[in-house]
């Protein structure tokens, strides 16, 4: 099986200790052929060779801007439709969403590129807040907490968030 980690969304890439944990992980369970891919860069077309695609974390804008400039988002929800398994973590789980307005949001500061159309890949209806357990990464200067801004973006969206914890995941299976 081949297994490709999109290491887009950190400005380390594959220096990311996450992404380099992820292929320990992945050698660790028995896969040998473990690689990593950057949409950035990278021709998205050599995704239809893997097996497994894990999409790492880092800035949601990015990841997002980049897998659509490079038609990456066809090629996913493609390979979707034929049962690849696509893995999303933090950053790569909202991804996986019907869009990443959580994140302007939470923190419009990371959004450098400027993107306007925030919707993502909308492989699942779920949308995804991961390190919801994580207070300091997401501060507010009128000291609400994480729940207290979500419940607020719930009530303008009309919509529910999906909460994980640094240790929580989610499965969906269409």
């Amino acid at each position: 099986m081949n297994v490709t980690i999109i290491t887009t969304a950190s400005p380390k890439k594959e220096g990311n200790k996450f992404v380099q944990k992820a292929k320990k992980d992945f050698n660790e369970m028995g896969f040998q052929n473990v690689d990593f891919t950057d949409l950035e860069f990278e021709n998205p077309g050599r995704l239809t060779q893997k097996n497994i695609i894990y999409i790492s974390g880092g800035n949601p804008f990015n990841l997002l801007y980049h897998t659509k400039k490079s038609g990456a988002d066809e090629i996913l929800k493609n390979l979707a439709s034929q049962n690849v398994i696509i893995v999303g973590v933090s950053a790569g789980a909202i991804l996986l969403g019907p869009h990443i307005k959580v994140v302007r949001f939470f923190t419009p500061q990371m959004n450098t590129l400027g993107i306007e159309d925030l919707s993502a890949l909308n492989l699942t209806d779920k949308l995804i807040f991961p390190h919801y357990d994580r207070e300091d990464l997401f501060k507010d200067d009128k000291s609400k907490t994480i729940e207290d801004r979500i419940k607020e973006f719930e009530y303008l969206e009309k919509c529910e968030i999906t909460r994980l914890n640094d240790d929580h995941s989610v499965s969906v299976i269409k």
